[in-house]
């Protein structure tokens, strides 16, 4: 059965989209057919797995704005078994364009029931707001991944996260839940890492993964290539750490 997964955090620099590219690679590898929507206007999950935002023909603003069919819009990756639904900076206008439409609060799932099924996993790489973008992407989804950085601050606006949520279950998505919590840029040398990962566990209770993910510079290189970090350097750390995730991931859905 097929299962719809936004990876959301309002704030930036929370390790969302290496996330999204390398959890989904991670399935990928691990045989499972996997789609990856890149629902940020930035497109990094996009290039980052090996797709021209810029010189493809059709992009997610094309099928949500001008009823594009989404088939047309999705590209094999870089990745085995992941293809990818891209965006650029296009789709900031169209967060303007649903404000005045109105009606724009199922577009986006409408269109993902239509080939949700010739796929094991479709993840929703959402941008880091709490817009009209991001509802739509959990109002599409039937659960959530939250990255959470090992850092100062790791909890900041979580509460307005859960509001968002929370708003999203009552209006549109009584079915949406809390997939999972992963920590990423992890230092084990640091005090200040492993107090958070303790916050972060008393915090989110029983929803946050085993396996965290370390800072680690090759994690950091790979989107420059295009690349997960299986395919730029599958001996690193960032690589183990991040095929590990996915085989927790899998055990969990059982």
């Amino acid at each position: 059965m097929s299962k719809v997964i936004a990876i959301f955090n309002q704030k930036g620099g929370v390790g969302k989209t290496t996330t999204s590219i390398n959890l989904s690679s991670g399935l990928g590898k691990l045989g499972k057919k996997v789609l990856l929507v890149d629902l940020d206007p930035q497109g990094n999950a996009s290039s980052g797995l090996g797709v021209d935002k810029n010189s493809v023909d059709k992009l997610l603003y094309d099928v949500l704005s001008l009823e594009t069919p989404i088939e047309e819009a999705i590209y094999e990756s870089s990745a085995e078994n992941l293809e990818v639904i891209p965006s650029n900076n296009q789709l900031a206008g169209l967060e303007i364009e649903f404000a005045k439409a109105g009606n724009w609060e199922t577009s986006l799932k409408d269109k993902l029931s239509l080939i949700k099924d010739k796929y094991d996993y479709i993840f929703i790489d959402c941008p880091p707001s709490l817009g009209i973008l991001s509802v739509i992407g959990l109002i599409a989804s039937d659960s959530v991944i939250i990255p959470v950085q090992c850092e100062y601050y790791a909890l900041e606006g979580v509460s307005q996260l859960f509001d968002t949520i929370e708003m999203v279950k009552k209006s549109y998505n009584p079915g949406l839940e809390i997939e999972g919590v992963v920590l990423s840029m992890f230092d084990g040398r640091t005090n200040l890492s492993i107090q958070v990962v303790e916050e972060v566990k008393s915090f989110f209770k029983g929803k946050v993964y085993v396996n965290i993910i370390p800072r680690n510079v090759r994690l950091a290189e790979a989107p420059s290539y295009g690349l997960s970090i299986m395919d730029y350097d599958s001996k690193s750390k960032g690589s183990e750490a991040y095929m590990d995730l996915a085989e927790e991931f899998i055990y969990l859905q059982d």
